[in-house]
């Protein structure tokens, strides 16, 4: 399975030649990212924000066979039970080989019962920028528990891209035992730091 980060909530999963696009951002939506221009089998957004539904952004194929069984845990954009920000998905998908989940814009804890459905992922792709989603320490702490293989942080602010509002990487990373600055955008699984609690920052391919 391939891994490519787009920029801000955006990657690329690929597995067996079939392509999926989670949480594509609308032009101009994201300060410092060029626009999302991508061709894949299937676009999966976590809510309905234009940093995250940019499904037009995406020229969908057709004929392609799906290797990924797709899950879905319904979360909350905020801790109040979306009454700020709405609704929240995250998507698990699974090609019998890796597990991998997309956390979207989460906003609050995950209750028991979740944290037990993302236990044994290999790969993570988790928010940690705060003010509209968990913020670093919040992040790290789920990490803990569920205990992937690998941690993707997104949705974080550097000197080049993303929303002023949000932390930085480096609030995240500081937190954490064991990790890897990646100068590409792509994660390969299995292969690349296979074992458990990496955290693997990746270069933006729109950046």
């Amino acid at each position: 399975m391939k891994i490519t980060w787009i920029g801000h909530s955006c990657f690329k999963i690929e597995s067996k030649g079939y392509a999926v696009i989670l949480d594509p951002y609308e032009d101009g939506s994201v300060d410092g990212l060029k626009p999302v221009r991508e061709e894949a089998d299937l676009v999966l957004c976590s809510h309905e924000h234009g940093d995250h539904n940019g499904r037009s952004c995406v020229s969908l194929r057709k004929g392609a066979s799906s290797p990924f069984v797709i899950e879905k845990i319904e979360t909350y954009h905020d801790d109040q039970k979306g009454a700020k920000r709405g609704p929240n998905t995250i998507h698990i998908l699974d090609d019998g080989e890796c597990r991998v989940a997309h956390f979207g814009d989460l906003g609050c804890m995950l209750s028991p019962e979740q944290e037990e459905k993302l236990r044994g992922l290999d790969v993570a792709l988790i928010p940690v920028g705060g003010f509209f989603t968990i913020d670093a320490g919040q992040a790290r702490e789920l990490a803990e528990r569920i205990r992937p293989g690998i941690v993707v942080p997104m949705h974080f602010r550097s000197g080049d891209f993303g929303f002023p509002v949000l932390g930085t990487v480096n609030e995240y990373t500081k937190l954490c035992p064991h990790v890897q600055m990646v100068s590409g955008s792509e994660l390969e699984v299995p292969g690349d730091l296979n074992g458990k609690g990496w955290t693997v920052v990746l270069t933006p391919q729109n950046a």
